[in-house]
């Protein structure tokens, strides 16, 4: 059976979700479209028992664009598409933190989401249509799943939201938010935004909430239509004897360390060894009571003596310990207030090589920050369905083991890092100058060196710091903050500037970047129900708090951009030439353009309006390809000295000299000397001297209609030293 139910969102924007058609062996599928945007969702459950020691939901998902569905052919030798983009991992990673906190607790079987673009009208983007299908395709299979989850984009023109703005439209925007939610609360929130307001932010939230209510609506209609009952599930039930066992065994020790301010690495050490401790106690006790009888007359009974289940039962006392101190004595682990921010070190410039650099710590996470400048050739060429335009600043985020005092496999650039580091670009771009004000690509590469909670946010600090550093006249300086939540009840609380426990153990993970007149980026994952609007309002006024304490500190170190750049940065200088010129410049081959390279160590960039742009970290290679671009652009004058190469030597006649590029002037035998007769020129010049040459004549040979170009060497005997050197000169 075929449903298709369909909605306006607004200004003639018709979204329709199909199921029925397509997939229909996968255990849910649905077709979302809008414009001639079309995503398929498919989801399909493992229903094999997940093992007993598994303690994670392995859930996948994955976004694809195909690009045929937008009639086009994919780059590269095998003409493929192949390992996903990084657009298409963030897609992904926009839908997978939307619907993870939304499966029932307890449901650990593989599942695996696969979303596709199956066809692109180029202006539509398929990154929330995907979340839609996403959440659709499973309310219509038998997974077992509560709400229905939509996901939508707002922009903003001229003060006036939208919802899910084509790729015009947010070229306009001033703000650009992917919201994810149910009908009663949000779950995730991802966006850049130009310094708007708290108030505009939460404006934006409840604009894009409304659409979210009715997408979750159509879907529980499509998913009543089709009537597939959810497939049995019992999550793992916990002898209450077991939990009683746990609490009494371990909770009065994990208090006492909750309640003792210490670094992570000792808090790590003596929280495992409570854990050891405690499994060893619980197996002996309950080894002693249960026999292999009462476990066959009941399995449950088991559980007392699997140390898995016993290491989640430990892990539950200390989220409840840990969350009640902060509660009910506003204490946390690190012995903080709930809005004060950690200690912050600044040290700039550590880099002698790099083009700006900062090191940025905060509490116990630090990241070394650098930056590279470069030209137009060095930006990254970007290809996906709605945008072919080179990426001419980028923000790359590293997070190696060691910084969490661990081993690991180093490999290829995780989701997670690719995440964090759009984040953080997202944040400072906003504040970037134009191409017009400082035509540099600009790379920062923030490596984290130390971590215990919001690496992201020291990566935006340091990214800020190394450019003022390097000299980049950013408009403002940005900050970034990471904010968690408690909440039990009506009772909650709002955390500035959260360590990796308290986001682990918290419900909230909510970053907030921004200048002192507004954000610039946020993110927010919730994981529970139930967040409403005064809790959210809260969180960015207490962020909005940390973020200009922080910037205080930013300020102190360096107040401004400085005026120079570093010593290496290439300095870009850009002259302008006749569009019927640059084949000149080029060669052929590139012969011509390679050799100015070559011998002044300088980068040229030539556009199609004939700006050249020379990129060189010296004054001298910057003059010297300035002055032999003048000089295969010059016309012959008559009078003006020139430093030439002599090309071809006839004894009895003279020598022919380039005097310019490709331009050959011949020096008469007579002209040679003005102190003795020369009878033979080899006598005097080989081939490839360098000499100066003087032109005196200009006149067209009556036979052929050549130009022909008269030098002499004697007549520069008394000019001053300078002259003009040809490229052509150099083989």
């Amino acid at each position: 059976m075929i449903i298709n139910k369909e909605i306006d969102l607004g200004l003639g924007k018709i979204l329709s979700i199909e199921t029925g058609k397509m997939a229909k062996q996968a255990d849910g599928a649905t077709v979302v479209r809008l414009g001639d945007t079309m995503v398929l969702a498919t989801v399909v459950s493992s229903k094999k028992t997940p093992p007993p020691n598994q303690d994670y939901f392995p859930l996948q998902v994955e976004y694809r664009e195909k690009y045929s569905a937008a009639g086009k052919f994919p780059g590269g030798f095998f003409k493929r598409e192949t390992r996903p983009s990084e657009k298409e991992v963030l897609s992904a990673r926009l839908i997978d933190r939307a619907l993870r906190p939304l499966f029932p607790d307890g449901y650990l079987y593989e599942t695996q989401i696969i979303i596709t673009v199956i066809s692109s009208d180029q202006i539509n983007d398929g990154d929330v249509l995907g979340g839609i299908a996403a959440s659709a395709a499973i309310m219509v299979s038998d997974i077992p799943f509560c709400n229905a989850m939509s996901e939508v984009r707002v922009g903003r023109i001229n003060g006036k939201f939208i919802i899910n703005p084509d790729v015009n439209e947010l070229a306009e925007s001033d703000l650009d938010i992917c919201i994810g939610g149910t009908k009663d609360t949000i779950c995730m929130l991802e966006g850049e935004m130009q310094e708007i307001s708290e108030a505009e932010m939460l404006d934006a939230i409840k604009f894009g909430h409304d659409a979210i209510k009715r997408l979750c609506t159509l879907q529980d209609e499509i998913a009543a239509a089709v009537g597939k009952p959810d497939r049995p599930f019992v999550p793992v039930q916990v002898p209450a004897e077991l939990t009683e066992a746990v609490r009494s065994t371990c909770e009065t020790r994990l208090k006492e360390l909750a309640y003792t301010p210490l670094r992570k690495e000792d808090r790590a050490d003596q929280t495992a060894h409570i854990y050891r401790e405690t499994i060893q106690a619980i197996v002996e006790k309950f080894k002693s009571s249960i026999s292999s009888e009462d476990i066959a007359a009941n399995p449950a009974k088991a559980l007392c003596l699997n140390e898995h289940i016993i290491e989640e039962e430990i892990h539950s006392v200390e989220k409840k310990v840990m969350r009640h101190m902060i509660l009910d004595d506003s204490k946390r682990l690190d012995g903080r207030t709930l809005e004060e921010v950690r200690p912050i070190s600044i040290e700039l410039g550590i880099i002698p090589r790099a083009h700006g650099s900062a090191l940025f710590t905060r509490g116990e996470t630090q990241a070394l920050v650098t930056i590279t400048l470069g030209t137009k050739k060095d930006a990254q060429s970007v290809d996906n369905l709605t945008n072919s335009a080179d990426k001419k600043f980028m923000l790359h985020y590293n997070f190696p083991p060691f910084s969490v005092g661990e081993t690991g496999r180093i490999g290829s650039t995780g989701r997670r890092e690719i995440g964090h580091g759009n984040l953080a670009e997202r944040a400072i771009k906003m504040v970037a100058p134009t191409e017009q004000e400082f035509p540099y690509t600009i790379r920062i590469v923030s490596d984290i060196l130390e971590s215990n909670g919001s690496s992201s946010m020291a990566s935006v600090c340091g990214g800020t710091l190394a450019l003022m550093d390097g000299g980049v006249p950013i408009r403002k300086p940005v900050s970034g903050i990471a904010m968690g939540l408690i909440k039990e009840g009506s009772a909650y609380a709002v955390l500035s500037d959260i360590l990796g426990n308290e986001d682990h153990l918290g419900d909230m993970d909510f970053k907030v970047t921004g200048t002192r007149d507004g954000i610039t980026a946020c993110q927010m994952d919730i994981k529970i129900d139930g967040l409403d609007y005064h809790v959210l309002e809260t969180a960015l006024e207490q962020a909005r708090k940390g973020r200009l304490h922080i910037l205080d500190k930013m300020d102190a170190a360096i107040p401004e951009s400085r005026e120079e750049l570093a010593q290496f940065a290439p300095r870009l200088t850009t002259i302008k030439v006749p569009v019927e010129s640059i084949g000149m410049i080029i060669g052929k081959g590139g012969e011509t353009i390679r050799s100015i390279t070559e011998e002044t160590g300088a980068q040229i960039n030539i556009d199609d309006d004939g700006t050249v742009t020379i990129a060189c970290t010296s004054v001298e290679g910057t003059n010297a390809a300035l002055a032999t671009i003048k000089t295969l652009l010059a016309k012959p004058e008559v009078g003006t000295v020139y430093l030439g190469k002599v090309r071809d030597i006839r004894d009895e006649l003279g020598a022919f000299v380039e005097f310019l590029p490709k331009t050959d002037g011949l020096v008469h035998i007579s002209e040679i000397s003005s102190t003795e007769r020369v009878n033979k020129v080899s006598d005097h010049l080989n081939i490839g001297d360098k000499i100066k040459v003087k032109l005196v004549d200009v006149r067209k040979d009556p036979r052929t209609g050549k130009t022909r170009f008269a030098l002499s060497i004697k007549a520069v005997e008394n000019e001053p030293e300078a002259a003009q050197e040809p490229v052509a000169a150099n083989d």
